[in-house]
């Protein structure tokens, strides 16, 4: 699981980007689960898997690669 996470987090961001586009979304939500798995987060998995199921969520996954470089998932405080 580590390989993936540290995989994703090392593309470029053009990369990135291009995984976006709502056809290729999935990488994102599988990101985000597997990520959540990494880190015993149950709260963050849940919201994970139930982001699977949310079309307009690429937009959002857009705007934060191209203002902060990395896609929003819920992380623990």
């Amino acid at each position: 699981m580590k390989e993936f996470i540290r995989a994703i987090d090392d593309l470029p961001l053009i990369v990135k980007i291009i995984l976006c586009i709502p056809a290729l979304h999935l990488v994102w939500a599988i990101y985000r689960i597997i990520a959540s798995l990494n880190e015993n987060n149950t709260t963050g998995l849940i919201i994970s898997i139930v982001l699977c199921f949310i079309p307009i969520m690429w937009i959002i996954d857009l705007v934060t690669l191209i203002l902060y470089g990395k896609i929003w998932r819920y992380t623990a405080a």
